[in-house]
């Protein structure tokens, strides 16, 4: 008999297409988690907002893995900025679904603080319990974006509810653990530090000339990739901004974009985009710069195998699964020193570790590792060997079975009447 638990994660949706403004690493995240957690005897319910008229309520996404859909408002994309008003919808449709279905859960596990808002609700009605990954903290995101930041300003009250109801709360890297201590006082003991991960069948090491002769790229280029969602805090200029600063090479040196939200980057329009074609026009290196658009998973081990260097600077980044998955397809990595990136980058070993928004510094490392040919061939080594030990969905998988089978047990002791502390 499986186990069946649900996750919430309210606008984000493993079956959504990725690169898009709110399409990211949370998607591949509870997609991946769900699937590996059905090895592990679970059987899953993703709910997730409602976005396309096209899609059934049901989705049978893998086996013992369920997309739901769940009306909320619209049915159509919306900002996630907007969505908390339709929480209360979406939880009282939830529970509609769950009582149609007869269907009850062991455990939820809520992604983002709207879903966490939803699974309290549920939690203070049908005491199930629930943990809770925030992936990213309203009070970080704020003191990094400002006035910038649209989120309504409940959120923090909701997060630090959520804190204090939730079984458990999943810090995704030790600076997001420090971060809920400091910031939302979260006790310590409720506390588990799970890293994100990579599916090793997906991103795997390719032959640098093959992977380059798939994508019909230059095979004597220098080529560094940028591949993510197309937002400010992503630090692309900051990318573009270093171009200048490099040394010549013998080689062209290319920069690759890789995301947005269409496969070719002059249909449609994204502000961000704009913004760095400008930029790069500007700074008169738009002939070294391609945005190569939005691309499915099973491409994107060729673009990360075919670069030299993987560079992501964000301004600041809770997790980040996109070095992770360079690091997977052995490339090495120079990342910005913040969040989730500082872990996972073992600086001097699988890439380098720079500032924020310092062109200077990022050209510099990018100078350094091009210079040294031998040291970044090793690098790539070391990284795929560091992904395989620490980071595969399969590892973050157990450590969650553990924690959930935690949560259920002292669910169970606490219905029926014994207090224990978690």
């Amino acid at each position: 008999m499986r186990t069946r638990i649900a996750f919430i994660s309210d606008h984000a949706s493993p079956i959504a297409a990725l690169g898009g403004v709110d399409s990211g690493g949370q998607n591949v995240y509870v997609g991946e988690l769900a699937y590996q957690l059905t090895k592990k005897g679970y059987a899953v319910d993703i709910f997730t907002r409602w976005e396309h008229p096209q899609l059934p309520q049901r989705v049978q996404w893998r086996k013992d893995v369920r997309v739901i859909h769940i009306e909320a408002g619209p049915v159509a994309c919306l900002p996630k900025e907007q969505l908390l008003p339709y929480m209360a919808t979406f939880r009282d449709n939830m529970l509609a679904f769950m009582r149609e279905e007869g269907t009850t859960y062991e455990l939820i596990h809520a992604n983002f603080f709207m879903s966490a808002l939803v699974a309290m609700e549920i939690k203070a009605l049908l005491h199930i319990p629930f943990v809770v990954t925030f992936h990213a903290l309203g009070h970080i995101r704020r003191l990094h974006q400002g006035e910038q930041d649209k989120f309504p300003p409940e959120r923090l009250d909701i997060e630090q509810m959520a804190i204090h109801q939730a079984d458990y709360v999943i810090a995704e890297c030790p600076q997001d653990r420090e971060d809920l201590i400091q910031y939302y006082q979260a006790p310590p003991d409720k506390i588990r530090v799970i890293p994100c991960g990579v599916n090793p069948e997906e991103m795997y090491a390719v032959d640098k000339r093959l992977a380059r002769m798939q994508l019909k790229l230059p095979q004597d280029d220098v080529i560094l990739l940028q591949l993510g969602r197309m937002v400010p805090r992503k630090g692309v200029d900051n990318v573009i901004q270093a171009l200048p600063k490099l040394r010549y090479t013998g080689a062209r040196i290319r920069l690759i974009i890789v995301g947005g939200e269409t496969e070719v980057c002059e249909q449609g329009f994204n502000p961000e985009i704009a913004r760095l074609k400008q930029l790069a026009k500007d700074l008169g290196v738009q002939a070294a710069v391609t945005f190569a658009g939005r691309k499915g998973r099973e491409e994107l081990k060729f673009f990360y195998a075919a670069a030299d260097i993987f560079i992501t600077t964000p301004w600041y980044e809770p997790f980040g699964i996109t070095p992770l998955e360079a690091m997977a397809c052995g490339t090495p990595v120079i990342g910005a020193d913040v969040g989730g990136i500082k872990y996972s980058v073992k600086h001097g070993k699988t890439g380098l570790l720079v500032p924020p928004r310092d062109p200077a510094a990022l050209a510099g490392a990018v100078n350094d590792l091009l210079q040294r040919r031998s040291v970044l061939e090793e690098m790539g080594n070391n990284a795929v060997k560091r992904v395989a030990t620490l980071f595969t969905w399969q590892r973050v998988a157990q450590l969650m079975n553990k924690l959930y089978e935690q949560a259920i047990s002292e669910s169970a002791i606490t219905a029926g009447g014994i207090t224990h502390q978690a």
